[in-house]
């Protein structure tokens, strides 16, 4: 199932699970960003299907299952260019065609490296459409219970170093973005940079 949650971007959930749901986001520029588990790549496409666009490019934040899982599949069926981070391992039929790191272009997107959850993961961060995917260096607060629209990071058993993670924050505060989009949790769909900056300072 595909939900356009702003203009040209699609939240695609590939699976529910007890914890949340595992997704992807789709953009009509043409990039895929993340593709689900193995076994929901299926769903993942009917997703992708659903929304109309033509993806030119696979970029992946981290490979982490849940994130890099369908990798395979999307390239089996749509044949895209894929971007994957340096330093990523991937057990994959197909080898990325890019590598990526801080600071590279991927369309229209800018690479953010924001270690701490996974040493080698990446925000994509879009200024002029004021959206940022920040993989699973936050998480939305619904996932704690707490309301949404907010941040947190996520929960120490699921990353590498929480200090890290936490200091890693501060390289998102110098971009501009009004929707910060999650993994696990809901989105923040407006007012993002603020709220961001007002959870790092506080």
């Amino acid at each position: 199932m595909s939900i356009e949650i702003l203009p040209g971007v699609y939240d695609i959930t590939c699976a529910r699970t007890e914890s949340g749901r595992i997704r992807a986001f789709c953009f009509e520029d043409g990039t895929l960003v993340d593709c689900g588990l193995p076994n929901t790549a299926d769903t993942l496409l009917d997703g992708i299907a659903q929304t109309g666009i033509d993806v030119e490019r696979l970029v992946i934040t981290h490979a982490d299952a849940d994130h890099v899982g369908g990798f395979d599949a999307v390239v089996r069926d749509l044949w895209v260019e894929t971007y994957v981070p340096e330093g990523a391992e991937l057990d994959t039929e197909f080898d990325p065609d890019h590598r990526y790191g801080d600071g590279d272009e991927i369309g229209p997107f800018e690479a953010v490296h924001v270690p701490g959850h996974r040493d080698h993961q990446h925000a994509l961060v879009d200024e002029d459409r004021g959206v940022a995917v920040l993989a699973d260096a936050l998480s939305g607060a619904d996932q704690r219970g707490l309301p949404e629209g907010y941040f947190h990071l996520p929960p120490e058993t699921f990353t590498d170093d929480l200090g890290e993670a936490e200091r890693s924050l501060k390289r998102l505060l110098d971009y501009e973005f009004d929707a910060g989009l999650v993994y696990h949790g809901s989105s923040v769909r407006s007012g993002a940079s603020e709220k961001l900056a007002a959870y790092v300072y506080r």
